[in-house]
């Protein structure tokens, strides 16, 4: 494995190449040590923690307190990979000032390498800011989980011509305005396609189909760990909630039948 710090740059200079960006999100220590030895090349510190992490219904309650205290154990656990913290709901939609701070907290407190933002158009002055500054920022165009209410739930976006003009347009504009790539959530994967064609930054998909430049799952989902729902397009490679389960009712028989601890486990 390649032991050499990845960067925006490495992430941008892999448009054209041919060779796919694996990235995963992570919240805590433990899963980025794993993950950064892995060869994992971006981890994300998803907002998606306010539902597998913290148990909430969506991504809307998560405060930037949360998200500073993840990307921090995450953080810590990172050598290698490219750390990016998203930046939870009202934490930039208020102020131009009040964005730039919060987004400046994740490197400066947190040790995160950039930021994420929801949004095409009306985030794209705002990622011109960002950048201009030297805060570096992933676009996130498709289903914007931030937006769940106005878009009516989970849905797959872009599906109508209109819808697809939109996503087109607003990839170039974030491409434009300085981001150093762009994740596709839930959009057709010939729409994702040809966005990836389109744009000069690396596109990541996420139930976009096989055609974007790199891909995202939610760790919890992709090892098994979060049972409330999955949507269609994760891939479980595991299934530890039910190692868990069993571990977890092994632990409790051996505890109640004396079996636990025995002598090799006793000091």
């Amino acid at each position: 494995m390649n032991e050499q710090k990845v960067t925006t740059a490495t992430i941008r200079a892999r448009k054209g190449t041919g060779e796919r960006i694996a990235m995963l999100t992570a919240y805590d220590y433990a899963t980025a040590l794993v993950l950064d030895q892995s060869g994992v090349e971006i981890i994300l510190v998803g907002d998606s923690l306010g539902m597998v992490i913290l148990g909430y219904d969506s991504t809307l309650p998560v405060t930037m307190a949360d998200m500073l205290h993840h990307t921090k154990a995450v953080a810590r656990g990172t050598k290698r990979a490219l750390v990016i913290a998203d930046m939870p709901f009202m934490s930039y939609q208020v102020s131009t000032e009040e964005a730039l701070r919060n987004a400046g907290r994740f490197l400066q407190e947190a040790g995160a390498q950039g930021v994420k933002l929801e949004g095409g158009r009306e985030v794209a002055e705002l990622i011109g800011r960002m950048t201009a500054i030297g805060i570096p920022v992933m676009a996130h165009l498709g289903l914007t989980p931030q937006s769940v209410h106005q878009l009516g739930g989970y849905k797959l976006q872009g599906k109508d011509e209109n819808a697809e003009r939109k996503i087109m347009e607003d990839a170039f504009l974030v491409a434009e305005a300085g981001a150093f790539a762009l994740v596709l959530e839930c959009v057709p994967a010939s729409l994702a396609e040809k966005v990836t064609k389109a744009v000069s930054i690396p596109t990541i998909g996420i139930g976009a189909g096989a055609g974007c430049d790199g891909q995202v799952l939610v760790i919890n989902d992709m090892l098994g760990l979060f049972e409330r729902f999955s949507p269609k397009f994760v891939k479980k490679y595991a299934q530890l909630h039910v190692q868990m389960k069993e571990a977890v009712r092994q632990y409790i028989e051996e505890v109640k039948s004396g079996k636990f601890p025995d002598e090799e486990h006793s000091s």
